[in-house]
C-alpha cells in the first residue's frame, strides 16, 4: 500500500466485522497494557530502591524508543514486518498539517478541560488518584511527569489510534471506527472509577485524537497534543477535583462559570481548526482499491 492511502472497508459479514472489532481491542489493550505495565513497575522499584535518582526514566525512554520501532516493523519477525508498519501507522505529515493539528488538539484539550471541571461540580465523583511525590526530590518529580506525561500519549496512540483504529478503518467507515476506537480508549480508563461524565470526557479524547489519526492518515499528529492535556491534567486539573464544590452546595460560584464559558469558547475555536486540517489534509485521504 503507498504510505498516506488508505483502502476502502471491507464487504465482510457483520459478524466477521465485529470479530475485527474484538482483534482490534485485543491488539490496542496489549500494547497498552505492556507499555503501562513495564512504566508503573520501573517507576515503583525507582521509589523503592533510590528515588533521588531517577533512573527509571532514561530507561523508559528507551523502552518507548524500542516498542516503537518495533510495532512500526522493525526486528524479528519478518513475515509481520509489513504489517505492524501499516498498523502503527506512523506516516510523516506536512509541517504546516502538523501544526494545524497541535493547535487543533489543544484547543480541543482546553475545552475538554472545561468539560470536566465543570461536570465535576454537577455530578458526585471520586477524584482521580495521583501519587503523592512530596516525599521526593524536586527533580524527581518533574521528570518522572515529564515521563508520565510521554509514556501514555506514545503507548495510547500506539494502540488506539494506530493498530486498533488502522484494523477498524479496514471494516468501517471513517466515523464508525473513530467511534469503536474511543469506546475502547474510554474503556481503558475504567481504572479511573466507573463514573459516566469521567466516561463522557475519555470518550470525546479519543474521539479528537481518532479524528486526527484518521484526517491526517498518521498516528504521529496526535502525540504532541496528547502530552499537552497529559500535563494539563496531571498539573492543573486533577490535582483540584477533591476539593470542588458541587454546585448543588450553595449554588454555581464564578469560577464554575468561568470553566463552563471555558468549554464553549475553546470548542467553537477547535471547530474551524478542524476544518482547517480536514481542508490541508484531504489529498492524504484518496481511497486506494485492492483486491
Amino acid at each position: 500500500m503507498i504510505e498516506g492511502m488508505r483502502s476502502m472497508p471491507s464487504a465482510r459479514s457483520l459478524p466477521a466485522k465485529l470479530l475485527m472489532v474484538v482483534w482490534a481491542a485485543v491488539l490496542s489493550f496489549l500494547i497498552l497494557g505492556f507499555g503501562q505495565g513495564v512504566w508503573g513497575a520501573l517507576l515503583i522499584a525507582n521509589l523503592k530502591t533510590n528515588p533521588a535518582i531517577p533512573w527509571a526514566v532514561p530507561v523508559m525512554a528507551t523502552v518507548l524508543w524500542l516498542m516503537w520501532k518495533y510495532l512500526g516493523g522493525s526486528w524479528w519477525p519478518p513475515s509481520t514486518s509489513e504489517a505492524r508498519r501499516l498498523y502503527l501507522r506512523a506516516n510523516r505529515v506536512p509541517g504546516q498539517l502538523l501544526v494545524w493539528t497541535l493547535l487543533a488538539g489543544v484547543l480541543s484539550v482546553g475545552a475538554l478541560a472545561g468539560c470536566w471541571i465543570v461536570l465535576f461540580q454537577l455530578v458526585k465523583m471520586s477524584p482521580n488518584s495521583l501519587p503523592d511525590f512530596s516525599q521526593y526530590p524536586l527533580p524527581t518529580t518533574l521528570l518522572v511527569i515529564v515521563m508520565a506525561s510521554l509514556v501514555s500519549p506514545i503507548t495510547e496512540e500506539a494502540a488506539f489510534r494506530g493498530y486498533c483504529q488502522v484494523i477498524l478503518e479496514r471494516e468501517f467507515a471513517g466515523p464508525a471506527a473513530v467511534s469503536f476506537s474511543s469506546v475502547l480508549f474510554s474503556l481503558a480508563h475504567l481504572t479511573h472509577g466507573f463514573f459516566w461524565p469521567k466516561l463522557l470526557v475519555y470518550f470525546l479524547v479519543g474521539a479528537v485524537f481518532g479524528v486526527i489519526a484518521y484526517l491526517t492518515q498518521s498516528s504521529i499528529p496526535a502525540i504532541p497534543a496528547h502530552v499537552v492535556g497529559d500535563l494539563t491534567f496531571f498539573t492543573l486539573v486533577w490535582p483540584y477535583d477533591a476539593s470542588r464544590r458541587m454546585v448543588w452546595n450553595g449554588g454555581a460560584d464564578p469560577w464554575f462559570w468561568i470553566h463552563v464559558a471555558q468549554a464553549i469558547v475553546f470548542t467553537a475555536l477547535a471547530i474551524p481548526a478542524f476544518m482547517r486540517v480536514a481542508k490541508l489534509s484531504e489529498p492524504l485521504r484518496r481511497p486506494l482499491f485492492s483486491a
